[in-house]
């Protein structure tokens, strides 16, 4: 069963033109962090690696292709965490980093913090030497496209989002049996200024527990924010529910208590492992016992084999 790493490329609802890039995006991710395993790597950077790809994937609401603030800017937020400590590292409205989740895993590894922010945020990297890159070099013409649209007085910005590749993330196992999540965002279409979402929030974007297992949520950041959604679900696994089960008893409680639609990747420590979603679509792939698993609408699941690294 082990290891295991199971990505998405975000909850909610994706332009017909836009779904391959999702699907082949997120198979390419997941694949890249299986890599990472077959060479014995740990599930921490299994899951950096995963997200770093899709960071760096234009059709992905995270580092390259985010969404833009009120003011036409990239603000971005992103999440790590291991459960065999529970030590994890999140950045929250960074700017000018091309992978905000390799940030966050330095604020993990190099110091005594939880979450750097803004211009503090920027300021580690400097002194990390990450190198900072211009924000045009984030900017999508889709991005600038949806960006002028939704300044519109009748727009909204929330279905709007809908339209948009959703937050990334990724959980994983690795071979010991530790468990990791990683989760990156753009946050939401013409955000005010300095708005910080569900992602970087521990327990919120994410959280992984050796004892239980592994979360990565995306949707509607406010709602996921108000039920703790990763934290809710590895709560149910802990009353015994499989990883589907609790998935599907998050989400549920979300949608009814605050109204809030959004998807999660789960995995516990044996590598029992589940993708789930209450939106229209989430783009999502799996990579286990040399298997791709992958899926964007509510009951598919594809397979394919995974060729051996050369």
């Amino acid at each position: 069963m082990l290891p295991v790493l199971v990505v998405h490329g975000g909850a909610g609802h994706i332009p017909k033109e836009r779904s391959e890039m999702s699907i082949s995006g997120v198979c390419s991710a997941a694949q890249a962090g299986y890599a990472i395993f077959q060479g014995g790597g740990s599930s921490m950077d299994a899951v950096v690696e995963a997200v770093t790809w899709l960071e760096n994937n234009p059709s992905f609401n995270a580092g390259c292709g985010s969404v833009l603030n009120i003011k036409g800017e990239v603000e971005m937020d992103a999440i790590v965490m291991e459960g065999k400590t529970l030590a994890s590292g999140a950045v929250s409205a960074v700017r000018n980093i091309a992978n905000p989740i390799q940030l966050a895993r330095l604020v993990m590894d190099k110091t005594s913090h939880a979450c750097l922010t803004a211009e503090g945020a920027n300021q580690f990297a400097r002194v990390m030497g990450v190198p900072e890159v211009p924000q045009e070099s984030l900017i999508t013409e889709y991005s600038r496209m949806r960006w002028k649209k939704n300044l519109a007085p009748d727009a909204n910005p929330v279905d709007c989002q809908m339209g948009k590749m959703g937050t990334v993330g990724a959980v994983g196992v690795d071979s010991e049996g530790n468990v990791a999540c990683a989760t990156s965002t753009g946050g939401i279409l013409n955000k005010m200024e300095g708005r910080v979402g569900d992602t970087p929030c521990i327990g919120c974007g994410g959280y992984a527990d050796n004892q239980v297992g592994a979360v990565s949520t995306t949707g509607h950041g406010e709602a996921i924010m108000k039920v703790t959604l990763a934290r809710h679900i590895l709560f149910h696994m802990e009353q015994g529910q499989s990883a589907e089960a609790a998935s599907d008893l998050g989400l549920a409680y979300m949608k009814s208590r605050v109204g809030g639609l959004g998807g999660v990747v789960t995995v516990d420590p044996q590598g029992h492992w589940a993708a789930r979603f209450s939106s229209l679509q989430m783009a999502w792939a799996a990579a286990q016992r040399d298997t791709l698993h992958y899926g964007l609408y509510t009951g598919e699941h594809f397979t394919q084999s995974i060729a051996s690294p050369h």
